[in-house]
């Protein structure tokens, strides 16, 4: 395993932090990125440098705001400035909001996609342009079982937000290959323990209309779901399973990575699902003539 520049957005907490320190431990160069460094997270900075010095890891946390050009660009010009290069850029930065569809404004789903899906564009153009340079590099996706896999209600928001951001890596992969850069899509299922997903899941602005679903026909739909989510987990389901699953990709040779790697132990059939989608797509390439791009290029 050759050590690597890993830059990880979202790693305040939750599988960000999770893989962000996993990462460092199995002797990587890690830059935890996340927004309020000196504010709200200044606390997650010092955990950070504590766990850096005790475990003699080279993990550094680094101002980013996912949902600022400005920030993005100035987080991976520092990344830049300190390593001379990036290897692998990690997609994760996300958040969740839960209730009914018709309750949340416009603006809510807006500020959603604009967190989960244009965060990565940000981080894509700034990033990029080093990686492709370099002739090499890695791309991963945190995506989601609910792109493809079963989809409970009142996750609306979230799960329109996924699937874009999925759609999204799957466009960018073929159209980053003959750049030499590699993507890999991790795709967790639904951990209901472990990180703070749920617990600091959004709700609806609507609360009037929100309230006409929960005090008619849907009352009782919302502990439901959350309940029956929760009863498929498994007792042993670690959501440090995803950060390990991300540290193996990483730690693979270069043109041997998995397209996707599902870490769904509630199985909700996502799987299934995305094994039949990629391989349409694979075909569909070998048919018009571009099954290369379904590979990086290694440059000689």
């Amino acid at each position: 395993m050759s050590k690597q520049v890993i830059v990880i957005t979202g790693a305040s907490s939750g599988f960000g932090a999770l893989t962000a320190r996993a990462l460092a431990k199995a002797g990587h160069t890690v830059y935890a990125t996340m927004r309020e460094t000196e504010g709200r997270n200044a606390p997650q900075v010092a955990e950070v440098a504590a766990f850096a010095k005790e475990n003699g890891a080279d993990l550094k946390a680094v101002e980013l705001d996912v949902a600022s050009d400005a920030s993005v660009e100035a987080g991976i010009a520092k990344v830049i400035e300190q390593e001379g290069h990036i290897d692998v850029i990690i997609h994760n930065a996300g958040h969740m909001s839960f209730g009914p569809a018709e309750a949340f404004t416009p603006e809510q789903f807006a500020q959603l996609y604009d967190i989960n899906v244009l965060s990565t564009q940000r981080v894509n153009r700034a990033a990029l342009p080093h990686l492709r340079k370099q002739g090499k590099g890695l791309v991963v996706w945190v995506s989601s079982s609910s792109t493809r896999g079963g989809t409970p209600p009142y996750l609306s928001p979230y799960f329109a937000a996924k699937a874009a951001m999925d759609s999204l890596a799957v466009s960018y992969a073929s159209e980053l290959t003959r750049w030499g850069i590699e993507t890999a899509i991790i795709v967790p299922g639904a951990f209901t323990k472990g990180t703070n997903h749920f617990a600091h899941s959004g709700s609806p602005a609507d609360k009037a209309r929100a309230a006409e679903y929960d005090d008619g026909p849907y009352a009782g739909v919302p502990d439901q779901a959350l309940k029956g989510l929760a009863s498929l987990e498994p007792a042993d389901a670690d959501a440090a399973s995803v950060a390990v699953a991300i540290v193996d990709v990483v730690n693979m040779p270069y043109g041997t990575r998995p397209f996707r790697t599902h870490i769904d132990p509630s199985e909700d059939g996502a799987e299934i699902v995305n094994g039949v989608a990629d391989r349409v797509r694979a075909e569909l390439f070998r048919r018009i003539g571009l099954e290369d791009l379904l590979k990086p290029h290694v440059k000689g």
